[in-house]
């Protein structure tokens, strides 16, 4: 495959701001975040910034698997409350999404296995020329307990369009963040009975989804 110089100066600079913020915020992030109150005070310190910079740490989380998504996009809920935690994080997701997705178009199979373990490869590999591919990865990004941030990637090694990939991923995911942002809403206004049965509810569904993966795999290779 024929690398384009300037998108791959492109991705070298990304890959290198990238490392940096990792350095220098990936251990602090991963604990502040389980700590909302923390959090909020950190991303306050931003002044107005601090929408950009919850929006960067979402696309942090998702190309560099730094922070388990949930637990950013609860936290978005706490910050911001259903709506805009919702939003925000769509934003940041859809844009890690996207730039996982463009990273492996542009380099390629022996990129992407070199960031995706060979067991997930292997789990995945029909879609790789799958006609059928889109409506399977609507389906596995939508079903809880996916390993959606590593699909970013296999996506992108598939035949699925840019645009298909960038209304897949947004409309897929937006369900589960939805809910994601409404317990983090209930959390910070101390509605704790409300923040727990959707958690479970939520917990169970992503457990169900984890424990029953690779039969759900093997029904959606059947579409």
């Amino acid at each position: 495959m024929k690398i384009n110089l300037w998108n791959l100066l492109l991705i070298v600079l990304f890959v290198i701001a990238l490392g940096v913020a990792v350095m220098t915020f990936g251990n602090n992030l991963t604990v502040m975040v389980s700590d909302p109150e923390r959090f909020r005070n950190w991303i306050s310190s931003f002044g107005r910034l601090g929408v950009l910079v919850f929006i960067g740490v979402q696309v942090l989380q998702v190309v560099v698997f730094v922070i388990p998504g949930e637990v950013v996009q609860v936290a978005g809920g706490y910050l911001y409350g259903t709506i805009l935690g919702t939003l925000y994080s769509v934003i940041g997701i859809t844009l890690g999404s996207l730039i996982c997705f463009s990273i492996a178009r542009i380099l390629g199979y022996d990129f992407v296995k070199n960031i995706v373990s060979e067991e997930k490869l292997k789990k995945f590999d029909y879609l790789i020329n799958n006609p059928k591919g889109e409506t399977v990865l609507f389906l596995l990004f939508f079903i809880p307990g996916m390993p959606k941030d590593a699909l970013s990637y296999i996506a992108g090694i598939t035949p699925v369009k840019f645009y298909n990939f960038f209304m897949i991923t947004l409309f897929a995911r937006l369900p589960g963040i939805f809910f994601s942002a409404y317990i983090g809403s209930n959390l910070g206004s101390k509605n704790y009975l409300m923040a727990g049965l959707v958690a479970v509810i939520a917990l169970v569904l992503f457990l169900a989804g984890v424990y029953k993966r690779d039969v759900i795999i093997e029904r959606l290779k059947r579409i």
